[in-house]
C-alpha cells in the first residue's frame, strides 16, 4: 500500500467507503489470484472475489490494522473458496480404467498421459475442500506452509496432516481407477 496505508486502514476501520475503495483497487488482483490458486476457475474466481470484498467490507470493525491487511484478506478469502467447494460437488463421474490405458500408459503414450492427468485432477476434485485447499496450496501451488496454515487459518502441523492425508486419498483414489501413482 502506498505511503498513507496507515491512515487508509484506520479509515477503513471506521468505515470509510473512500478508504475501502483505495484497498479495493490495490487488493483486488492479489486477492483474485489467491482465490484462483484454490477453487482454480477464472469465472468462479471472479465471483468469490466480489463475495470476499463484500464480506471484508461487513467485517471493517474487525480488522485489526496493526496486524495487517494482506493476511486478514488471504484469509477471507480462503474461507470464501473453501465455503464454495464445499457446496460445489464435481461434475464428473469416476470412470473405470481400462488394462489397455495402464500398458499404454506405461509406455509412455501421450494420450494416455493426457487422460491420466485428466483422472488425476478428478481425483482431486472429489478430496474434502479442507484436505484439498491445503494439497492445493501447498503441493500444486508451492506455498510456504506457513503462509498456507496463516491463511486457513490453522497450524502447520495441521498443513501437513492435511496434506499427508489429501495425498493418501489421492492415491487410494488413483488405485482405485487401476493408475498407479
Amino acid at each position: 500500500m502506498p505511503e498513507s496505508s496507515k491512515n487508509i486502514l484506520d479509515r477503513f476501520r471506521q468505515g470509510d467507503a473512500d478508504a475501502f475503495e483505495v484497498i479495493f483497487r490495490e487488493q483486488q488482483a492479489s486477492v483474485y489470484r489467491w482465490i484462483l490458486r484454490i477453487v482454480r476457475n477464472a469465472g468462479t474466481a471472479e465471483d468469490l472475489t466480489v463475495e470476499t470484498f463484500w464480506r471484508i467490507y461487513r467485517a471493517h470493525a474487525r480488522f485489526d490494522p496493526a496486524r495487517g491487511f494482506e493476511p486478514w484478506a488471504r484469509r477471507i478469502a480462503t474461507h470464501v473458496a473453501l465455503d464454495w467447494l464445499r457446496t460445489h460437488k464435481p461434475e464428473s463421474e469416476m470412470t473405470p480404467a481400462v488394462e489397455a490405458t495402464l500398458t499404454a500408459a506405461a509406455t509412455g503414450d501421450p494420450g494416455v498421459q493426457a487422460e491420466i492427468r485428466a483422472k488425476t485432477a478428478e481425483a482431486f476434485t472429489r478430496l474434502p475442500a479442507k484436505l484439498r485447499a491445503a494439497a492445493l496450496l501447498a503441493v500444486v501451488e508451492e506455498q510456504p506452509h506457513k503462509l498456507v496454515a496463516q491463511s486457513l487459518g490453522i497450524t502447520v502441523t495441521a498443513v501437513k496432516l492435511r496434506v499427508f492425508r489429501a495425498l493418501r486419498l489421492l492415491r487410494k483414489d488413483l488405485e482405485q481407477q487401476g493408475i498407479r501413482p
